[in-house]
């Protein structure tokens, strides 16, 4: 079993983390993690009201008596959020974990803090992740270039962002982008993080509330099968490689581009109906990380779990040992 700083912090078995993936951070999902002994996230905004997230967090209970987290991601949206809503949501259903994404943590801070929430946020650089330590975060998810979502405008990839944000933070860091097997757990180990986020690996689960078309694209693509969008924005993003996302990104390099040019096609919604639920690969975008090069089969989420921590400890009790002579 391998112990750490995350493991005994969040009362989890294994230093593993399913992060919060709009549309697919579900009960169906997020359950079957955390009865593996990891830490998987809700996410807020997949639940169209505040009372729905507080009914989807009842019903995960009613599947699993391990912890489980809720993601809170804050982002500028065409149409307004009632963000302190869904906080509240989260602290009257008795949610100890919580995940933020995306803008300052701060404005939450002080409910959450007070009710006893133990909040990771995620930072893409060092400086993000100091600021939100300073601001009062218990930890820091820092996502290294090669993740899904939005990896911000730095470009630096994990191998050197990692151990940057573990020597500039006094709070435990969580390593994320770019990891879906047991090697990558252990590098991030290696590299001073005390557990490793996974999110494309834990799409191509059999719970995962996806289409199998989708799960069986991830398992086919490989590393070379995203693309950034939305650089031209200032708002860099990593899809899946589709008819989609290339034709943004054709029209993201007209000069004079603006966001309304593209919003249409990068619509959230026309990805989660089209491509997530329909199983059209082609008419909408979706989220993918350079991990899935490293996919290779679609597997129940406890058998993921299992296969990453026993490659995990087989590594660090034999194989890297056995090195030092």
């Amino acid at each position: 079993m391998i112990r750490t700083t995350f493991t005994e912090m969040f009362g989890v078995e294994h230093p593993l983390v399913c992060g919060g993936m709009t549309g697919l951070g579900t009960a169906e999902l997020i359950a079957p993690v955390a009865n593996a002994g990891a830490l998987g996230f809700l996410t807020a905004l997949t639940q169209p009201t505040p009372e729905a997230l507080a009914a989807e967090v009842a019903r995960t209970r009613e599947l699993t008596d391990r912890p489980f987290g809720v993601n809170l991601t804050i982002l500028p949206t065409r149409d307004p959020v009632p963000y302190d809503e869904y906080r509240a949501a989260i602290i009257e259903s008795g949610v100890r974990i919580v995940e933020t994404a995306g803008s300052s943590p701060e404005p939450h801070l002080p409910d959450f803090k007070a009710a006893g929430v133990q909040v990771i946020h995620k930072a893409t650089s060092v400086r993000h992740a100091l600021s939100a330590q300073r601001k009062g975060v218990d930890a820091i998810s820092i996502d290294g270039f090669e993740c899904a979502g939005h990896p911000g405008e730095d470009d630096v990839p994990g191998l050197v962002l990692i151990p940057a944000a573990v020597r500039a933070l006094e709070i435990p860091v969580i390593a994320s982008g770019g990891l879906a097997t047991g090697a990558g757990l252990v590098a991030a180990l290696a590299l001073g993080a005390c557990a490793a986020n996974m999110g494309t690996r834990f799409m191509a689960t059999d719970e995962a509330p996806l289409h199998d078309n989708v799960k069986q694209q991830l398992v086919a693509n490989d590393e070379r099968d995203t693309v950034l969008i939305f650089r031209e924005f200032r708002n860099t993003a990593r899809v899946a490689r589709n008819a989609v996302s290339e034709q943004i990104r054709e029209i993201g390099a007209r000069p004079g581009t603006t966001f309304a040019d593209v919003a249409d096609l990068a619509s959230g919604v026309r990805g989660r109906e089209r491509v997530l639920t329909a199983g059209a690969l082609d008419d909408g975008l979706w989220w993918a990380g350079q991990a899935q090069g490293l996919i290779h089969d679609v597997a129940p989420a406890a058998d993921v779990v299992a296969t990453i921590i026993a490659e995990a400890e087989l590594l660090l009790g034999g194989t890297l040992p056995a090195l030092v002579r």
